[in-house]
């Protein structure tokens, strides 16, 4: 957890009781936003509510994704490069508009166009520090269209706690807002998000089954800050029970070589925020801890996924796949706006970790390996180091169990 962001007094507040437990809060620059956000919305909420359903009902999660034509946008990619193998940039929470962000952009727009990268991900917190007030916010262009110009290629999005900020920035208080980038979806070449959560397989050289599938969920219901007020999407109401349930049901049906699995929040990590079920020090609580995050994690992805990739901890960690982990690999990539405080706070091995600088890693697949290049950024100079590289041959990590214990 960075140092910029906020933690409740206790697991499992609502917005209004955290507000009222730390009077300081309220009434300091953050209860301002709060009032300026309330004033907003009260303006906004009765369009807000029409588009949010309007989306769901044309696009429901778990639908298979493919690229659309004659929209403008990049197209996915329709096959391995030359040298047999994907490219893909990861990136995670990038969305500040800041100096930061755009050194990053440009240092990874130099290696992507060396390693030939046709497709990127972003790991959410995709717009700092509230999200879109609309799917049409100026944000879009400033936090993610202007840094990334020159990334031509499409970018798998998944929601942050920052993209459905409720009355306080981050809580994850109003996952409903995430609405509004599944909409901005429909409108941008690079922004690819056909629905809150969605699986992209992208094919082998061949013909045969898919080289390599992944499966972008939205974690926020089972990790945010506070209590959610709306039913539909309590940790246990119909929106997670029907993720939890297409997550199952895509994993078991892909034949992919690799699977590789997308979400904010994650499973494992060294960092300040801690890992799932034990999110920032809380271990009660439905929200809060994550706890119920870690069963979907541990009952549905682990030793079925190869990877998951998380966002989140604004730090950069390659850990080891373990027995508890069944395989798979964690990887949590969140260094491309904020960076961290310098120091590990946990013990999860780990092939390599770095606590301080911004960056960014490229994922390489093939049929014969998968490959993650760490680089980290100098923002000063805009130009990026390759700090560490990881190589999982065929047969090892979730297939093979070739793994620590």
């Amino acid at each position: 957890m960075c140092d910029d962001e906020l933690i409740p007094p206790n697991a499992d507040l609502t917005e209004d009781q955290w507000l009222g437990a730390d009077p300081a809060l309220a009434q300091g620059p953050v209860g301002e936003r709060v009032r300026e956000m309330r004033a907003l919305r009260r303006r906004t909420v009765l369009g807000g509510v029409v588009a949010g359903a309007a989306v769901l009902a044309a696009l429901p999660g778990g639908t298979r994704a493919a690229a659309a034509a004659g929209t403008g946008k990049f197209p996915l990619p329709t096959g391995p490069g030359r040298s047999g193998e994907y490219a893909v940039l990861l990136t995670g929470d990038a969305g500040t508009g800041e100096e930061a962000q755009y050194a990053v952009a440009a240092a990874a727009r130099e290696v992507c166009r060396a390693e030939g990268v046709g497709l990127a991900v972003g790991l959410g917190d995709n717009i700092y520090e509230n999200g879109p007030e609309s799917d049409h916010d100026t944000e879009f262009r400033t936090k993610f269209e202007d840094p990334n110009s020159g990334l031509d290629v499409p970018w798998l999005m998944v929601l942050g706690n920052h993209d459905c900020s409720g009355l306080i920035p981050g809580s994850g208080g109003d996952p409903a807002r995430g609405d509004r980038e599944v909409s901005y979806a429909k409108g941008s070449p690079r922004w690819y998000m056909p629905s809150r959560y969605y699986n992209v397989a992208l094919p082998a050289a061949g013909e045969g089954d898919p080289l390599v599938e992944f499966f972008a969920l939205d974690t926020n219901p089972v990790s945010s800050y506070v209590a959610q007020p709306d039913p539909h999407y309590h940790w246990n109401g119909p929106y997670m029970r029907a993720q939890r349930s297409w997550l199952d049901g895509a994993l078991k049906a892909s034949r992919a070589r690799w699977k590789i699995v997308l979400g904010h929040h994650p499973y494992l990590n060294n960092g300040k925020h801690g890992s799932a079920g034990s999110y920032d020090g809380f271990v009660i609580g439905h929200y809060t801890s994550g706890i119920h995050l870690k069963e979907l994690y541990e009952e549905v992805v682990c030793g079925r996924a190869d990877l998951i990739l998380s966002g989140h901890d604004h730090t950069l960690q390659i850990l080891e796949p373990t027995t508890r982990t069944g395989g798979t690999r964690q990887i949590v990539c969140g260094a491309a706006g904020k960076a961290g405080d310098g120091k590990a706070h946990f013990t999860h091995p780990a092939a390599w970790q770095n606590f301080s600088d911004h960056g960014f890693m490229v994922l390489k697949v093939s049929e014969r390996a998968m490959t993650v290049d760490a680089y980290t950024v100098d923002v000063a100079t805009r130009t990026a180091r390759l700090a560490h590289s990881t190589r999982t041959p065929v047969g090892s990590g979730a297939a093979g169990h070739a793994v620590l214990s």
